[in-house]
């Protein structure tokens, strides 16, 4: 118990101490952008296949079970709903941490086992500024865009599967989308809530590998423990704020 209090206060010290780090410097911006192409693109094909997966087998099982009641024209509506509410930044945070988070700490963790954290302090260079800040913000902004690429992967993935698999009439599913799914409840929420899952993620995955053991097994215990905490926290804050931001 005293442990769990003790890591919860080094990671709230840690989320302050990356907040007082984040000021602008000289390289902060190539830093940033490199950090973005690492958590952005290459989860593209990860994010693309995942999307499109569930965007189908959502499809197919709304079908099956709206058919019950002769309301198949509704699977736009139900996939929309689904995806924009809870699967698609649900979805998109847990691969976002197994992919992205877990390259975080074990970068992170085999720089303290190579001693490159602690050469730049040695030249006067804030160790965390430089490694962690631009980590941290890139998972913040990168989050929302790959959940916009989850839905739209999924999104489509569907629409193909109902159309051109199970008959359905393409302009009931594009009616029941548009005027099932609002802006300001449903989309904007959901990117507020990747957000939350991306500081999240990057919190976890920074501090673990940041503070790892600085040992290969370290490594390997740190990039661990970020994946199982960091999945866990956003099952726990999606309920928090499923239960707060949508009426």
């Amino acid at each position: 118990m005293k442990e769990a209090i003790a890591s919860i206060g080094n990671t709230g010290t840690f989320l302050f101490t990356i907040f007082c780090a984040s000021r602008p410097r000289r390289d902060f911006l190539s830093d940033l952008i490199g950090q973005l192409y690492s958590v952005v693109v290459r989860s593209l094909p990860i994010i693309a296949v995942g999307g499109a997966f569930v965007g189908m087998v959502m499809t197919l099982q709304g079908y099956r079970t709206l058919s019950t009641y002769g309301a198949t024209n509704s699977v736009g509506t139900l996939l929309g709903l689904s995806l924009y509410r809870e699967l698609g930044p649900v979805l998109t945070a847990l691969l976002f941490i197994g992919r992205a988070g877990s390259s975080m700490s074990a970068e992170l963790g085999l720089m303290k086992a190579t001693d490159q954290i602690a050469a730049l302090s040695l030249m006067a260079i804030d160790p965390v500024a430089k490694t962690v800040v631009p980590r941290f913000w890139a998972a913040i902004i990168g989050m929302p865009l790959l959940c916009g690429f989850f839905c739209s992967f999924a999104i489509v993935a569907g629409y193909l599967e109902a159309v051109y698999v199970l008959g359905l009439d393409p302009g009931y599913f594009w009616s029941a989308l548009k005027t099932s799914v609002d802006f300001m409840d449903d989309f904007v929420v959901a990117f507020i809530k990747c957000a939350v899952f991306g500081l999240i993620g990057a919190l976890m995955a920074t501090y673990t590998g940041f503070n790892a053991e600085p040992t290969i097994e370290g490594t390997s215990i740190a990039t661990t423990r970020a994946v199982v905490n960091g999945s866990l926290l956003v099952l726990v804050f999606n309920f928090i704020l499923s239960a707060t931001l949508f009426k």
